[in-house]
């Protein structure tokens, strides 16, 4: 018997794909966004951003290698909980990707603002892109939506060589600074606190806000390809483990290379002061160091195009499976017959970009809501995993992951943590988005006169308390984290942890084994049979 999926792809090229999702315009800010709210402890909110992704990364190259579908990871938590959880995932997910178009946008005319043309420099004002910046960002989506319209392959062409440009222009950066320019009293000046200089609250605020969890959200690349990796028990977690861990080393040296560099006069005024359109290049400006400033333009533009490219097919796919689950519209299933591609989800991506774009101007504040609605997509990931092993043993499961009883709690621990830290109101407005979309689900199910929904129901209680629980802890946590002071700092990351700990065995025993994923299986034994 064939297998209808081919395993040819090696473990070095699975990480690959990884390592080249994971550097994107993540790198051009995160180093600068992390030192304005942490200071020199930004590096620490880098290993601690890893830590916690790798955690959650390994539940889904598990859950990857189980279902090797298109648009699987807004499918994992309908197989185990049913449709309602299935819905928020999905859309928690889909918010947290799209969103990445319109701020690959962003980088790129927020780094152009920085060109020596007084037009230019006319882009990005006061912390936020103007109206022609942001008409010009609009235009970068647009082309993002044009290479897709008419076939994914142009740009799938050049995908090779804007790779190696993506790990050669952050690799000479660091080289550039530390040997031009680098000042250690920056890390540690004299006998105030210079290290952590606004408490160890604003390193966890940085993990959750300042893009770290943004950076690093490429690894789910290594993880959709699952199905098609040689040796999956193996390779899976060599390329979802060595892309964060690569990843990381060359963040934290970023991030060295970003403090070490900085004037220290400008240091003493305070990091929260230190305020830049383009980091890296106005820096390489400073030091003279032109030839770099140019590369670093360039790639201002080529690494968040290619990014901004393949999301925008992602979402127009994720949009298009999402129908299939009878949730959205039927016109979203509709396929070009000549591009095979979804156009009409492709235009529904297209506007909900631009409302994205022109509500938050500026890659700090669409990163903090990137980083954030992320962490909500991550959730469900490691209950579903251990509710799965729970319900449905028989599942072929060619990665099965030791120790996963301790990492699965630990990851939704993590994930919880991340979304107290980003600080009330965030978290409240992001919680909120999460929820906006239910009247569409709640109108699709009454269309299909609520078949099945009881256990849906059921099964989702864990999921619909638990968003207004956390929102209300944020809300009256500890000052540090925005809260009203009604927990304590130290005691409010306590309270979290017992009550994160309290929803996943609640979420992990609430799973069951649904129709979808029986109906799944019916799938598969079909396209068997088909191959033999």
């Amino acid at each position: 018997m064939d297998s209808s999926i081919k395993r040819n792809i090696s473990p070095f090229a699975l990480m690959l794909t990884g390592l080249g999702s994971i550097i994107g315009s993540g790198w051009l800010f995160g180093a600068w966004k992390a030192a304005k709210i942490a200071g020199p402890a930004a590096i620490i909110a880098w290993v601690i951003g890893a830590v916690v992704i790798l955690a959650i990364a390994l539940t889904y190259a598990e859950l990857g290698a189980m279902f090797p579908e298109s648009g699987g990871m807004v499918r994992y938590a309908r197989y185990s909980h049913g449709s309602l959880v299935g819905f928020i995932s999905a859309w928690a997910n889909w918010i947290a990707i799209v969103s990445v178009i319109p701020i690959e946008a962003e980088a790129s005319i927020q780094y152009m603002s920085s060109w020596p043309y007084d037009w230019t420099h006319a882009l990005f004002i006061h912390g936020e892109l103007t109206l022609p910046g942001l008409l010009l960002s609009a235009v970068l989506v647009v082309v993002y939506f044009l290479l897709n319209y008419w076939g994914v392959k142009l740009f799938a062409q050049a995908n090779s060589a804007i790779t190696i440009f993506k790990f050669l222009i952050p690799g000479v950066t660091i080289l550039g600074f530390v040997l031009t320019s680098f000042h250690t009293d920056n890390f540690l000046i004299s006998e105030t606190d210079q290290f952590a200089p606004y408490g160890w609250s604003a390193v966890l605020t940085a993990v959750a806000t300042s893009g770290i969890v943004f950076a690093f959200n490429g690894f789910q690349s290594p993880v959709n390809l699952a199905g098609e990796a040689r040796n999956p028990d193996r390779s899976v977690p060599f390329a979802v483990v060595g892309s964060i861990l690569i990843a990381l080393v060359i963040y934290v040296l970023l991030q060295i290379a970003y403090i070490g560099t900085i004037n220290p006069e400008d240091v003493i005024k305070g990091w929260d002061k230190l305020n830049f359109s383009s980091p890296f290049a106005e820096l390489a400006l400073v030091l003279n160091l032109n030839w770099l400033a140019m590369l670093l333009y360039v790639d201002a533009f080529v690494s968040p195009s290619g990014t901004g490219t393949t999301y925008m097919a992602t979402t127009t796919r994720m949009i298009y499976a999402m129908e299939r689950n009878n949730t959205l519209p039927k016109i979203f299933s509709s396929v070009h017959p000549l591009y095979g591609v979804p156009r009409p989800a492709m235009w529904f991506n297209l506007i909900v970009s631009f409302i994205f774009l022109f509500f938050f101007r500026g890659w700090s504040s669409l990163a903090a809501v990137i980083s954030v609605a992320t962490v909500i997509s991550y959730l469900t990931g490691p209950i579903s995993l251990m509710a799965l092993r729970r319900t449905s043993g028989d599942i072929a499961r060619p990665l099965h992951i030791p120790g996963m009883s301790l990492i699965a709690p630990f990851a939704f621990v993590c994930a919880s943590l991340i979304l107290y830290w980003a600080k009330w109101p965030l978290t409240g407005e992001i919680i909120l988005l999460m929820v906006v979309a239910l009247p569409v689900f709640f109108y699709y199910q009454a269309k299909a006169n609520w078949k099945g929904f009881t256990k849906d129901w059921r099964a989702a209680w864990w999921m619909v308390i638990y968003l207004p629980v956390m929102g209300t802890i944020s809300y009256i946590g500890s000052k540090p984290f925005g809260g009203l002071d009604y927990i304590s700092y130290g005691w409010d990351m306590m309270v979290v942890i017992v009550i994160s700990l309290g929803f996943y065995q609640w979420g992990v025993s609430s799973g069951w084994r649904t129709a979808y994923l029986d109906e799944r299986e019916q799938r598969e034994k079909i396209s068997e049979n088909v191959d033999i």
